[in-house]
């Protein structure tokens, strides 16, 4: 998985396409989602007391889409004092705004905001299953076929983590190399706070088929590992949460975005009478702000948010 994601020809180092032409993602949906995200990076501004430089770092960061928009949103004054940060594996594409860094890692002693939507899904990851007998062994992956088979037990670590998180038999998607990448990011915020946005799920409703799958050209594909396709499987977001520590809050997209004023409501149909172009635009918003709250759709990710240093509810 990591060099089908990673590696020299790996699906998200190329540079003839993005993520974005082959997957939807709540940011290129509707520039709603960057307007919600704006508000938290204000509300994060304020808490900590409007700095002279306020950090503000996506980690999968894609082609710089959210940040590109962030920049055109926020006030004029504190557009000025954020330090807009890229984290991505791949290199600097063409197109972000000359200001954004690009960086291979997540910068420390970050003063602001980090964000973090669908990474983790593709923070690559190993996966066990048990045998007739009851006994958890690695699932082995040909490269060019994606044909599975049961190699040999699976590591008393890969054990430990499936004993507390995923316990019972079945396959077992181990997220530990998760739980690593979130608390290592998470530790790089000195004060503010870190949101998580991904689809996932927690111990007591773990697919006891797992979820790794992929994605090519929009469409849902055999997981195969040769750099063709995206491959990811969903994330285990309380072993997340608890891996980094601290105070946190677990709520479903639809949730969040609702007490951010995203709520997908129509608009009144006296307005198409009064107002028909207003009316055209309200039902527009409202359908994208419906496709960012949608159950069984966007509405169903999760947002993990960890408040650092400062008092700072969610949303």
């Amino acid at each position: 998985m990591e060099d089908a994601l990673y590696g020299e020809k790996g699906f998200f180092v190329r540079r003839e396409s993005g993520p974005g032409d082959h997957f939807r993602t709540s940011v290129h949906a509707s520039g709603l989602f960057a307007v919600a995200i704006a508000r938290i990076v204000e509300r994060v501004d304020a808490a900590l007391g409007r700095p002279e430089r306020l950090d503000v770092v996506d980690v999968g960061a894609g082609r710089g889409e959210l940040l590109t928009a962030l920049l055109a949103l926020l006030p004029d004054d504190l557009a000025g004092r954020v330090r807009a940060v890229a984290v991505e594996r791949a290199g600097r594409p063409d197109g972000p705004a000359s200001r954004i860094e690009w960086r291979g890692e997540v910068p420390d002693g970050i003063t602001g905001l980090l964000v973090a939507t669908e990474w983790l899904d593709n923070v690559p990851l190993d996966v066990i299953e048990t045998d007739g007998d009851g006994r958890p062994r690695k699932v082995l992956v040909d490269r060019e076929t994606g044909v599975e088979t049961l190699g040999g037990a699976a590591d008393p670590a890969e054990v430990f983590w499936a004993g507390r998180w995923w316990p019972g038999p079945g396959r077992i998607e181990i997220g530990a190399t998760r739980d690593a990448a979130w608390a290592g990011a998470v530790d790089r915020v000195r004060r503010g706070a870190a949101l998580c946005v991904d689809y996932g799920h927690r111990s007591a409703e773990r697919p006891p088929f797992g979820t790794l799958t992929g994605y090519r050209d929009g469409r849902q594909v055999p997981p195969v590992p040769d750099g063709s396709c995206d491959v990811t499987a969903h994330v285990a977001m309380d072993s997340v949460a608890a891996a980094a520590g601290g105070p946190y809050r677990l709520v479903r997209q639809r949730e969040a975005l609702r007490a951010l004023g995203v709520d997908g409501a129509r608009p009144p149909l006296a307005l198409a009478s009064t107002d028909p172009a207003g009316y055209l635009r309200a039902l527009s918003t409202a359908g994208a702000a419906a496709e960012l709250i949608a159950t069984g759709g966007l509405g169903d990710h999760w947002w993990l948010w960890h408040p650092i240093g400062v008092d700072l509810p969610p949303f």
